[in-house]
Parts: structure tokens; sequence; C-alpha cells
């Protein structure tokens, strides 16, 4: 930014009190591991119960297996697909109300609606009553879930060291990553130890009754959270007027980055197909054992918890480019040999592919995105940009992905390789969009403030700040 732009955002935050604390990096890091790992249990305990039961409890028994999945497959892209309209609202609440404000909201919102699916009714029960309850819980989930991660996310850079940033905010995925694992892998000692009328009878509510807990654990670690001092300061000077909010600045300048992370994101495809359509595809049409195949995505997850910080750490010392498109390439190459072992219900290759594909090269784009994405932005607007950008492409890539698969697989769902072919379709989008990315590794926040500041944004903030004064 030149030097004129310069003067301009100084003058937009001359006179602004201290932050009231320090920055506490370990502190933010744990709350938003912590919350992170337990709010997107309960998002992903519904992901794996609708691969393996909820297509018969909720839907038509006389479906064919093909179609039973891909109306169970819709109600999981439900979520994904109102998150953008949540992102609207969750988005600017966190960066006017503040970072934790919203992790507090959406930790409630979660844990309700989780809750409430342990105790609907089945289709058998009351006929289209049951899917409709179910596709509004599904909805509830994804508001909450579009303003949980960028709000943490924003917490943990914020409150991150200067050349640890990707290390720090890693830990916000590596705590969903730690979510989704304990969701697969609560279904376990259900699916082995109960019979199949008592898992559809009464055992695959128990998993959303135990966000009950969820809620209480979380509340307790994150209401001792401190906001950010950037966060502090940008806050006393953003003026009332309407041009000035998080979302107005968000949409007159930051617009190509909300574009650039929706199209990055894109790489969740990956994500859905490996945990939700291919354990559909494995137990309902290949007629693998349940609990062997959740074993799959739990071991996968596993590996994971480490691949996400060291890769993060190789982030802080090599740029977050490189890491990423590593991370997108990589899980586009192995999805096919991956979904081509389970069609062949070859148990190693299963393993050993699940463990690459997702666990170590899907891990590398995973750990990286929070920093890679959050740095796009300058502070005023890093909650509204990150959740519209982010929610945007997950809306994309998990409500249609789920629904596309299951339609390009076919009525008896056995077409593997065409869904291969809609994940590497995702992965190309998203690996164009991270290169025309700015490198962000060297930069300070204060630096990253001015480099996604443009002259006419600084002048226009100086004078309405002037004004609100």
């Amino acid at each position: 930014m030149s030097e004129q732009s310069a003067s301009a955002g100084a003058a937009g935050t001359a006179g602004a009190p201290a932050p009231t604390h320090g920055k506490t990096p370990k502190k933010a890091a744990l709350a938003a591991w912590i919350g992170s790992a337990l709010e997107y249990y309960d998002f992903a305990v519904y992901g794996t119960a609708a691969a393996l039961v909820l297509n018969h409890l909720f839907f038509p028994e006389d479906a064919s297996p093909g179609v039973a999945i891909l109306l169970s497959m819709g109600t999981v892209g439900v979520a994904y697909v109102v998150r953008p309209l949540g992102a609207l609202v969750m988005g600017p609440l966190g960066d006017r109300m503040g970072r934790k404000f919203v992790l507090m909201l959406t930790l409630f919102m979660m844990g309700g609606a989780t809750f409430a699916v342990g105790c609907l009714p089945t289709y058998e029960q009351v006929g289209l009553l049951a899917p409709a309850l179910l596709v509004l819980c599904r909805v509830i989930q994804g508001l909450s879930a579009s303003g949980e991660q960028a709000s943490a996310i924003s917490v943990s850079l914020e409150h991150a060291e200067e050349n640890h940033r990707a290390f720090t905010t890693s830990w916000t995925l590596q705590g969903t990553q730690f979510g989704t694992l304990l969701a697969t892998a609560v279904f376990i000692p259900f699916t082995s130890l109960l019979t199949e009328e008592q898992l559809f009878s009464w055992g695959w509510r128990v998993p959303f009754w135990l966000s009950a807990v969820v809620v209480v654990v979380a509340w307790l670690i994150r209401r001792r959270l401190e906001e950010p001092p950037a966060f502090e300061k940008a806050k006393a000077h953003l003026p009332g007027e309407k041009p000035a909010t998080p979302l107005g600045l968000m949409v007159k300048y930051h617009k190509t980055a909300v574009l650039r992370i929706a199209c990055a994101a894109m790489i969740n495809t990956v994500n859905v197909v490996f945990l939700v359509w291919s354990l559909s595809f494995a137990t309902s049409v290949v007629g693998l054992d349940r609990s062997t195949m959740l074993l799959v995505a739990v071991v996968a997850n596993a590996v994971a918890l480490a691949a996400i910080p060291l890769g993060a750490l190789l982030a802080d010392k090599i740029g977050r480019k490189p890491v990423f498109i590593a991370g997108v390439v990589g899980p586009a190459v192995m999805m096919s040999p991956y979904l081509g072992a389970v069609a062949a219900g070859d148990w190693t290759l299963i393993f050993v592919y699940g463990a690459i594909l997702s666990g170590c090269l899907y891990s590398l784009s995973n750990g990286i995105w929070p920093s890679f994405y959050a740095e796009m932005f300058p502070t005023r607007v890093r909650v509204t940009g990150l959740a519209m950008g982010t929610q945007i492409g997950f809306a994309v890539s998990g409500g249609l992905t789920p629904v596309l698969a299951s339609a390009v697989a076919g009525a008896q769902g056995t077409n593997w390789l065409a869904v291969s072919l809609v994940v590497s379709g995702a992965c190309l989008i998203s690996v164009v969009a991270a290169l025309t990315a700015k490198e962000t590794k060297d930069k300070t926040l204060a630096g990253i403030d001015e480099l996604h500041t443009t002259r006419t944004e600084a002048a226009d903030l100086a004078k309405l700040d002037r004004t609100a004064s």
C-alpha cells in the first residue's frame, strides 16, 4: 500500500485506546481447539448417522439403495446450503459484537439442534413430518457452523505470535478433525455391540444426546477467552454509519477475496466424499462391514491429528501457497485408487489409501487454509469475509457434492469412477484460485491490514472515523 494510503489508514486509528490485555496465543489456540472439536463433533455425527441409519429410518422403505442414499445425502447437504445465509449474520456479528460472542452463540445453537435430532420421530411413526423436522434441525446446524470456524480462526490468528500464525490457527482445524474422529468413533461400539434392531430403534440416538455434554464442556472453556488486542483496537474506531459496517466494507472492497476463498474451498469436496459418500457406498452398495469402515475414518483422522500441525509448521517456514496446493493436488490423485479399493473390498488398501488420502495429503490443505484464507482480509472485516468466502465454498462443495456424487454413481450407486472425477474437477478449481492469492508468510498483522486496504478504502475509513468521533 502506498504512503498516502498508509497515512490515511493511520488517521482512522489515531487516538485508539490501548487494548486492555495482551496476546494469549496458547489460551486462544486451546479454546479454539476444544470448542471446535466439541462443536464439530455435533456437526459430523450427523453425517455419520446419515450414511449408516438415517437413510433407512427417515425415508420410505421401498426406495432403492441408491435413491435412499441420495435422499439422505440431501439432508447432509442442506446444512451446507444455508451456511452462506448464516455467514451474512454471524460474520458481521463477529466483527462488531466480538469473536467470543459468536463462539458462544453458535455453541448453543449447534448443541440444541443436535440433541433435538436424537429425539425426532421416524418416517414409520409420523411419515413425511420426520424428514421435514430432520431438515429443520440440519438448517440450524448449518447456520451455527457458518460462524463457528471464522470466529475461532480469527481469535487464534489475532492472538498468535507473528511467526507462528499458521501453526496457531491450525489448532482450530486440528480440533475440527478431532471432533470428526470422535463423531465417527462413537458409532463403533453401537454398530459392533448392538443388534441391528437395537441400533435402529434407540442406539443411533445416543451419540446425538451426548451433545448436552458437549455444550457444557465447551462453554466452561470458552467463557474465559478474551477478545484479541487487534480486534479491540479496530472496534474502538469502527464507525456506526452503514457504509462502514463489516458487511458493507466487505462487499465494497473485498469481493475478489471472498470469491477466491469460495473457489479454493472446493477442496472440501474431498472430505465430503471420503467421510460421507464413500461410507454409504461401502456399507449400502458394496456390503462392507459398518464398524470396520468407521475404523478407516478413525485411522485417517488420527493420522491427520499429527499431519495438520506439522503441515502448518512447514507453512510458517516456506509459505502458505505451496503447502496448500500440495494438499489439493494430492487428494485429487488419490481419490480414484481409494474408491477403487472400496469397490473391490480390499481392506488393506482401503486403510492404507484412506490414511494417505485424508490423513496425510488432505491434511496439508486442511491445516493451512485457516491462516491462508484469514490473511486475505484486514482485521475490520476478517470474520465477515472469512465466513462468507468459506461458507459459499462449503455450500457448493458440501451441499452439492453428496447429491451430485450419489447422482453420477447411478441408481444402484456403483459408478465410483465418476465420483472420483467430480472430486478431481473440484480440486482443479481450488488450485487455480489458490494460485491467484498473495503470499503473506512474511507479513505482520499490521502489514496484512495495509496489504489488503486500498488507498480509496483507507481514505473512506479515515473520513468516516473522523465523522464518528
